[in-house]
């Protein structure tokens, strides 16, 4: 059952955020001069305690808001979120099993449930010998994932639901969604991102079944260090225990320590703040809302801001909405904090949803961080060692749906994983086969930098506003081929190359501003991601047939190297996606 908050009454004063100024002088009154308690203390601290679990949006308290509040200042800053970064992972020569005790060897150890639990169910489907590992209870957050039904169905494909279980688990179905610019465009469509999903059912049920399987779930302990050998991976946890593993999967999310280990405090070259309520009153509750925007770009404390809206009818009431206001930006010191994010969001949220905060019930306050690196997907340091997920890097940097990317790519890297388990192909050579470059997640980049409003910039402050609307219109215009796959979060040569046909035919005077917003070096760097997503392209449609014919004539090694080239064609260039 969904955690309940209190009824908020708002008897403490109501702090306006007013524009102060007019033009480019225009100022948002911020929080930087907040009282003490601020409104968005107040508000969570009067909600009731719920359920809390790991991954993003899990916790919802107070507390755990400044905690991450504390490492996204301590991210923009530059300083180290842990301090010095431990060495989690050592390579060791020799073969640890030789000398091991009598050890039990798992084919595979996934450190992460939330996500992970769903790779180590499909790998125990298998035959795999499976354990997880989750620092705390191995549970879904209460508040609802959304997701489309052809991704939610990937997990019936791979055998992990069955229809029954699917419609157990989703929790609200909704129509139409929009896309739109207030005073401009709306783009109105149907069945995307249209289902809540209950994620502490679904992990419930995959949980469930997994164990039936035979796999091993180790909740409330934490890996303290990896030693990677010859023949395997002693895992050692902060409780004294000893684990070995032919292979370790890396499902930590973004966060991961051996992710920092790798990425050796390397600052995100992205980021995306979000924050928004489950809250009830809400009358009209129908639709949703997949890409909204109500304001241009305004500043913020020290940084200038172009911020979004989502809004999904939620599972737990019919008159229950969850709401989100989120924004790219670079990593810089000037940055807002969450919790600025949220009094903006108090101040905006009843123009927004034609509402009064004070009849709303806030059953949940959300929030979270989504850092992305422009060198993704993560490639493996380690010999059987993989990340997986969002710790892998392998999710959109305009989406950064985790749940979503592991649906869309669970058949790929089981298949993958199954075959390196198989034939011993566990070094990292083998292994990056399965995180590759992909053309098509390497050109989102633009996107989102296209849609960061900067500091000081040479555009108009409704300039992204403008850059959408002419986009989603055109893209309205060539039709569903070309709009669908984009709202999914898929990119291909095709319609993105009619897209930008388009807008350049019916807005060449937008592209001097395009230039100046992303710069010279981050178009010439798209360019080559366009091209190859277009070789990808043919390589997906013409070579592969050929392939497969030629592939299993072919010696063990090189049908694994050329199914997983393949793989990289076909999800490279989106071409995994059909209407």
């Amino acid at each position: 059952m969904a955690a309940r908050g209190q009824n908020i009454s708002l008897v403490f004063p109501r702090v306006s955020l007013l524009p102060l100024g007019i033009g480019s002088s225009r100022k948002w009154l911020c929080r930087a001069c907040m009282p003490s308690p601020s409104r968005t203390q107040k508000i969570m601290e009067g909600l009731s305690s719920g359920i809390e679990a790991g991954g993003a949006g899990g916790a919802s308290s107070y507390a755990a808001l400044k905690r991450v509040d504390v490492q996204w200042l301590q991210m923009r800053t530059q300083k180290s979120v842990t301090g010095p970064k431990p060495e989690v992972a050592v390579r060791n020569t020799g073969r640890c099993l030789e000398i091991a005790s009598e050890p039990k060897v798992y084919d595979v150890i996934v450190c992460g449930g939330t996500l992970g639990i769903f790779v180590a169910a499909a790998l125990s489907l298998k035959g795999f010998d499976v354990a997880v590992i989750e620092k705390g209870k191995l549970q879904g957050r209460v508040q609802d994932w959304n997701i489309s039904r052809k991704e939610l169905d990937e997990l019936v494909k791979s055998g992990l639901l069955s229809y029954e279980d699917l419609q157990n688990v989703v929790s609200t179905e909704f129509n139409p969604n929009r896309c739109g610019f207030k005073g401009s465009l709306e783009v109105w469509v149907e069945d995307i991102l249209n289902l809540g999903v209950s994620p502490f059912k679904l992990v419930e049920v995959i949980k469930t079944k997994f164990l039936k399987m035979g796999g091993v779930i180790l909740e409330g302990s934490a890996v303290s260090k990896l030693k990677v050998f010859d023949d395997a991976v002693e895992l050692l946890l902060d409780n004294n225990k000893t684990l070995y593993s032919r292979l370790v999967i890396d499902a930590m999310g973004n966060f991961s320590p051996i992710v920092q280990q790798i990425r050796c405090g390397q600052k995100p070259d992205g980021i995306c703040l979000v924050v928004g309520t489950c809250a009830r009153g809400f009358q009209k509750n129908s639709t949703s809302d997949i890409l909204y925007s109500t304001h241009p770009s305004i500043p913020l404390g020290e940084s200038n801001i172009q911020f979004f809206w989502e809004a999904f009818p939620a599972g737990s009431g019919p008159k229950d909405r969850t709401t989100y206001l989120f924004s790219y930006m670079d990593v810089n010191p000037q940055c807002p904090s969450l919790e600025e994010m949220l009094e903006l969001y108090w101040d905006l949220l009843p123009e927004y949803q034609d509402v009064e905060l004070n009849d709303l019930e806030i059953l949940r306050v959300l929030f979270g961080i989504f850092p992305t690196y422009r060198s993704s997907p993560l490639q493996p340091s380690f010999d059987r060692v993989l990340q997986v997920g969002d710790a892998s890097g392998i999710q959109s940097p305009v989406s950064f749906g985790g749940f979503g990317s592991i649906t869309r790519h669970l058949e790929r890297l089981t298949n993958g994983i199954s075959e390196s388990l198989e034939e011993d192909f566990l070094d990292k050579g083998n292994l990056a086969l399965l995180n590759p470059y992909m053309p098509n997640l390497s050109a989102s980049w633009l996107f989102q930098k296209a849609m960061s409003a900067k500091g000081s910039s040479t555009v108009a402050d409704d300039f992204i506003n403008t850059l959408l609307a002419t986009n989603f219109g055109c893209m309205q215009k060539l039709g569903d081929p070309v709009i669908r796959p984009f709202l999914q979060d898929v990119i291909q040569f095709g319609p993105l190359a009619k897209t930008l046909g388009y807008v350049m035919i019916s807005r060449p005077d937008i592209l001097p501003a395009i230039f100046r917003q992303v710069g010279l070096q981050s178009i010439l760097e798209w360019t080559i991601h366009f091209t190859l997503l277009g070789i990808y392209t043919i390589l997906s449609t013409t070579a592969v047939p050929l392939l497969l014919f030629w592939i299993p004539k072919m010696p063990k090694k090189a049908q694994f190297i050329w199914r997983r080239r393949i793989e990289a064609w076909k999800f490279g260039s989106g071409l995994d996606y059909q209407l």
